[in-house]
């Protein structure tokens, strides 16, 4: 198992998004397991966000995209997220 790829994570955001705040808590615990994770907070209130929210047609935030594919919105458990970043 490769851990050190290069993996982009950006995470799509909103102020007092309490699944926002889950998500970034199980990054952070998992973060030593993925060196090679480069996770990017976005806020989906920006123009930067606006864009993303309507490439990846995101309903609920978090907007969670990993390597430019939509993975999931409106939170995540640990270890779907674990899962998915073995894969890449």
């Amino acid at each position: 198992m490769n851990n050190h790829k290069q993996t982009n994570l950006i995470l799509v955001t909103n102020v007092n998004c309490v699944k926002c705040a889950q998500v970034k808590e199980i990054l952070k615990r998992i973060a030593p397991d993925f060196p090679g994770l480069n996770v990017r907070e976005i806020d989906m209130t920006t123009d930067e966000g606006r864009e993303f929210i309507n490439k990846y047609s995101i309903m609920s935030s978090p907007g969670i995209i990993i390597d430019d594919k939509l993975f999931s919105m409106g939170g995540t458990t640990e270890k779907e997220l674990r899962e998915k970043l073995k894969e890449n």
